[in-house]
């Protein structure tokens, strides 16, 4: 049965949770923007400093303590209970929260830039903890959605807290409203806190290291043993440059290039937070449930597209100045708020995957720190960014210019990754592949264990089946397939990065038959899922072939479980043998709905070729 992701607001493993981190996002925000609107318009002064340097004081000071204290606050959640962490940071919070009212009843520059800095602290404790949580709460199906949801709350918890910042700092000269509303935040945060499940330590026994510089490095070196983890972590940091690009240019874009007021700096600024809200609870339903590697490229392709399209949409220069209401009732804004809109909802599609897939591959015993150590490359992404944007802003770089460049730079650093780590290109091909030709109607892929090596046996339709089982299962697959498929263009692109195995009969090439089972028990014995067609080619009638007894040997050498799958539908499609050779007809269409059922593991003792083929010839039944 398929569950929405939002069935998780009814469980305390993940509501309690979400409750927390989206009241803490929310307070960071009104806080910064209560502060900034206090130095901007209302003249509040620190140390004789000009506003624009107090702003940019504000924003380094909040940044500072994901250099200085993230590899501790990693131990600290590897090492404690994680709810129980998440308790006392919510008390931290509260703490912070009575120093900053303090800060405003006097008007103290000095007590509120000190309490932005204290709250830098409480983000990055909290940080490594709201992520490296959620693999122990959730099942991995729900990895994805869960990961989607909490990025969803934050931005939308960004939006509201900026609006309201501004709102309640001028609701009245007291500053009652304002200190009300950020302790109400602080105690809710801690009450929701109190009904997070416990998440227990998986190394009790780690003892913290203080020294935050050997502790960094180490992190950082102990991420980039994992290729995928690494580079994970890479295109995280990478999309928090961009995202500082933007905002940080977006409030001069709207008054100077524009020449809006404050409102459409914040309507582009809800597009923009809304899109990435979108983009990552769509991605849940877009990747069926589990952690699809293929929207990764697919979300930087839509931010080169439309950041490209951001700077030829660009209006000119109004005569008058422009409110939020006059802004959007001129047609000649609306592509660029579309534009703003879909680059938030492809960043949203880019960087959930990324942090589902960081989250799925690092040891659950180093999951917390690699949180940390993403903090940090974060943190140093973003400062990278403010160099960037003032050293163009320096040679006086126009800000639709500054955005162009951003979005060229996107795609150059995107191919560079997607060539260091080709699976991400790969599942990107079969995303679309499987994604456009067919609708896809799974029935039993739960059946499929979560780890541990099997076997997975179907009968072979097309050209095509490789690539809809890759893409429907949700552990990676290496297929054992003919010599010949596993060449052809393009799809030997995706056969090689996936670890396929090419194979030819004993007659035919018996060294490349008994280097394929090598391989195969190679990966069984290393716990990973191989796929076998055990007709031993494509049907040519559309019927189920007798199976081979390759099937017997493999498992009698490494006994593992045998899944039996069936494909129902793909017969007479484009890539069948019906009506002759296969891809040499016209296509019957796009979007074709197929079926795949998948029965219960059969023990290796009882996995002979005669019972598998006669499951899988019940699970095919009629539908060819």
């Amino acid at each position: 049965m398929q569950h929405s992701q939002f069935d998780l607001f009814k469980t305390r493993r993940f509501l309690p949770l979400f409750i927390t981190q989206f009241f803490g996002a929310f307070n960071d925000n009104l806080l910064k923007n209560a502060v900034v609107v206090l130095i901007n318009f209302h003249g509040m002064q620190l140390l004789g400093l000009a506003p624009e340097l107090m702003i940019q004081l504000a924003a380094g000071l909040f940044i500072l303590p994901f250099f200085l204290f993230s590899a501790t606050s990693g131990q600290l959640c590897e090492k404690y209970d994680k709810a129980r962490v998440a308790r006392l940071v919510k008390v931290l919070e509260i703490a912070i929260m009575l120093i900053a009212a303090v800060g405003f009843w006097l008007n103290s520059g000095i007590i509120l830039m000190s309490t932005i800095f204290l709250m830098g602290i409480h983000s990055t404790l909290f940080g490594p903890l709201k992520f490296s949580v959620l693999p122990q709460y959730l099942q991995p199906r729900e990895l994805v959605g869960g990961n989607g949801l909490i990025e969803m709350g934050t931005f939308v918890s960004i939006i509201i807290g900026q609006v309201a910042g501004t709102l309640l700092i001028n609701a009245d000269q007291s500053r009652l409203a304002i200190i009300s509303a950020l302790l109400l935040c602080a105690v809710i945060g801690y009450l929701a806190s109190r009904q997070m499940p416990p998440a227990p330590s998986a190394i009790p026994e780690l003892k913290v290291d203080w020294n935050f510089a050997r502790q960094t490095w180490g992190m950082i070196a102990h991420a980039k043993r994992s290729r995928p983890v690494w580079l994970s972590l890479l295109g995280i940091s990478w999309f928090w440059f961009l995202g500082a690009v933007y905002l940080s240019k977006l409030p001069t874009y709207a008054s100077d290039v524009l020449h809006g007021d404050e409102t459409v700096y914040t309507l582009l600024m809800t597009l923009f937070s809304f899109g990435v809200g979108l983009g990552s609870m769509l991605c849940e339903r877009l990747s069926g449930q589990k952690v699809e590697l293929g929207l990764v490229p697919f979300g930087s392709i839509g931010l080169c597209l439309f950041g490209i399209d951001l700077y030829f949409a660009t209006p000119a220069y109004s005569a008058v100045q422009l409110t939020w209401s006059t802004f959007l009732h001129s047609p000649a804004n609306w592509r660029l708020m579309a534009d703003f809109l879909l680059i938030g909802t492809f960043g949203g599609l880019y960087i959930v995957p990324l942090y589902a897939l960081m989250q799925s591959r690092s040891a659950p015993e180093f999951r917390s720190r690699a949180i940390a150590a993403n903090n940090i490359m974060n943190s140093l992404f973003m400062v990278v960014s403010a160099i960037f944007a003032a050293a163009l802003a320096h040679f006086g770089v126009s800000i639709p210019h500054v955005l162009l460049i951003a979005a060229l730079l996107n795609l150059v650093v995107a191919a560079y990754i997607y060539t260091l780590l080709p699976e991400f290109l790969m599942r990107f091909l079969v995303w679309i592949a499987t994604h456009t030709l067919y609708r896809i109607k799974p029935e039993g892929l739960s059946n499929i264990p979560e780890e541990g090596g099997c076997v997975l046996i179907c009968n072979h339709v097309s050209f095509m089946d490789a690539l809809i089982l890759a893409g429907a299962v949700r552990r990676p697959v290496r297929f054992v397939m003919d010599h010949r498929i596993f060449k052809i263009p393009v799809l030997s692109f995706i056969f090689r990065t996936a670890g396929a195995i090419p194979i030819a009969p004993a007659k035919e090439n018996a060294a490349l038959k008994a280097k394929a089972y090598d391989r195969v028990a190679e990966y069984l014995q290393a716990g990973e899922v191989v796929c076998i067609f055990p007709e031993g080619g494509i049907t040519r009638d559309g019927e189920i072939q007798p199976f081979r007894p390759g099937i017997e040997d493999i498992i009698r050498r490494t006994p593992v479980p045998v899944l039996p799958m069936a494909l129902q539908g793909l017969w007479g499609s484009f890539f069948s043998r019906k009506d002759g050779a296969a891809m040499m007809k016209l296509p019957r269409g796009v979007w074709s709905r197929i079926g795949l059922r998948t029965g219960l593991p059969v023990p290796a003792a009882d996995a002979n070729k005669d019972v598998l083929e006669a499951q899988v010839r019940a699970l095919r039944g009629d539908w060819r």
